[in-house]
């Protein structure tokens, strides 16, 4: 036999209480959702600007000298006959580009990644290439007199050809070219 239906004591929820709890949800759902940032002030937009990118480009016969282009992407780019004199060139990636005719004349390319390049008759005087990685770049009649080569990483084969034609004294660090590049009778 089933037994009858017994009311239950449990009185209904009043109505305000009700509605307070659906606001409640609605609160904590809104404030789980990404929050619309507000503009960013032009100075620190400046300020924390990305990098200039160039990579894959075709600069060819452009004017870069004296520019600061700090942290800037040339990865794979035409480069040939462009002017970088004096330009600012620290931790810049030029990785795989080619540089025929291309002046790098005084410029900075402090801790710059110049790996895989090609350099066909490319003016590095004194340029300052102290940290930089240099490796598989080729060097064709280049110029690299006063060029500052500290610690940057090249392998033995391309040490041995710079050494060959390596002369003068940086302008700006004061480091003969031949000690940078740790060349046999060179002191240091």
């Amino acid at each position: 036999m089933i037994a009858p239906l017994q009311r239950s004591n449990c009185k209904p929820v009043p109505w305000p209480t009700w509605w307070m709890g659906i606001v409640l949800a609605i609160g904590v759902l809104l404030l789980a959702l990404p929050a619309i940032a507000a503009p960013t002030p032009a100075k620190f937009s400046k300020q924390y600007a990305p990098p200039p990118s160039y990579s894959n480009a075709e600069l060819a016969d452009q004017d870069f000298s004296g520019q600061t282009l700090r942290v800037a992407e040339f990865s794979n780019a035409n480069l040939n006959r462009v002017d970088f004199t004096n330009a600012d060139l620290t931790g810049a990636v030029l990785s795989a580009s080619t540089m025929t005719d291309t002046s790098l004349r005084g410029a900075n390319l402090t801790q710059s990644m110049l790996d895989q390049v090609k350099m066909v008759r490319t003016d590095l005087t004194d340029a300052i290439l102290a940290n930089a990685i240099l490796l598989r770049t080729t060097f064709e009649a280049v110029t690299i007199a006063g060029a500052d080569f500290t610690d940057a990483i090249l392998d033995g084969a391309q040490v041995k050809q710079l050494c060959q034609i390596a002369t003068g004294t940086n302008t700006q660090t004061q480091v003969d070219t031949k000690v940078s590049l740790n060349c046999p009778g060179s002191s240091g």
